[in-house]
């Protein structure tokens, strides 16, 4: 069983940036694909970031490419999303999660699941 803790969430105003973080225990990321999700009120989970362990290949959603950085730290089992020039619309819980296997942009693929942090951004 993996688990993954998420951090770093807040209220900041529309052009800041906030940097998310995600620990996963209980497994080695070798093999795992590991994704940024996001759900506002009323919205499907939607697909935000991914990078695969294995190659550190790294694939992004449209609304937010050249915003979004996702990265990872191997010595701490650790995933970041660096968040620039956050606008009202990137509002949402923000989710952490991980799938055995290459790449992964919808939610149905993914296995294992943090708890959430909110991110919200005024105007």
């Amino acid at each position: 069983q993996m688990q993954l803790v998420e951090s770093g969430g807040g209220l900041v105003q529309a052009g800041v940036s906030l940097r998310l973080s995600c620990v996963a225990s209980g497994r080695t990321l070798s093999a795992y694909t590991m994704g940024w999700f996001r759900q506002a009120p009323g919205k499907e989970r939607e697909f935000v970031a991914a990078i695969m362990w294995a190659d550190s290949a790294i694939n992004y959603a449209d609304p937010v490419k050249g915003r979004f950085a996702i990265s990872r730290d191997n010595a701490r089992n650790t995933v970041y999303l660096q968040m620039n020039s956050l606008k009202p619309e990137d509002t949402a819980v923000y989710y952490c999660a991980a799938r055995m296997g290459y790449g992964g942009t919808t939610y149905r693929e993914y296995d294992y699941w943090g708890q959430g942090t909110q991110v919200t951004v005024s105007s």
